[in-house]
């Protein structure tokens, strides 16, 4: 899958030594003119339905459990690859010098049937709700998070923005 960027999300990071690994996969399904993204109203802003990989799951089941969790609809298709993006952050463990996430996001369809969401404890906290929402409110919605004044942006928001970006200018020049 191809790399789209890497994100160092503080200075002083030694991407080259011993990390501690996390994949995730993360879905872009769009109906119309609208993305299913989840939205934080504790964060002020929209990330792409996802998560972590666990042992022994194809990114296909991860993407599928991901999803209903998140968003509470199943997935209908994978259509194909978008890309990946790296990220970079301070291991919290003390036997690692860095925390390493690979995020590979997959361009898929949702079934329209609503079955409820199943969160954590730590999303139930984050008030994570699923919406249909244009690309253009994602992202300044995304965008005036990253600005601070709302306080700390989420570790995810970086990330989350410029796949919006992206997807903003391939769709301005007509390919997607």
């Amino acid at each position: 899958m191809e790399l789209l960027t890497e994100i160092y999300r503080s200075a002083g990071l030694n991407p080259k030594g011993k990390a501690i690994r996390r994949e995730a996969v993360r879905g872009i399904a769009l109906r119309g003119e609208k993305l299913l993204l989840v939205y934080s109203p504790i964060d002020r802003g929209f990330k792409f339905p996802g998560g972590g990989i666990k042992d022994g799951e194809s990114h296909v089941e991860a993407l599928n459990r991901e999803i209903e969790e998140e968003c509470g609809v199943a997935l209908a298709g994978i259509s194909g690859e978008f890309g990946r993006i790296v990220e970079y952050g301070k291991a919290k463990e003390t036997d690692y010098d860095i925390f390493k996430q690979t995020s590979h996001y997959y361009l898929c369809t949702v079934h329209s049937e609503f079955r409820g969401q199943k969160l954590d404890e730590h999303e139930r906290e984050l008030g994570l709700r699923p919406e249909w929402v244009e690309i253009s409110v994602a992202l300044a919605k995304n965008e005036l998070s990253l600005t601070g004044n709302f306080g700390e942006p989420p570790s995810w928001a970086r990330r989350e923005t410029f796949i919006l970006r992206l997807l903003s200018e391939k769709r301005r020049q007509g390919h997607w």
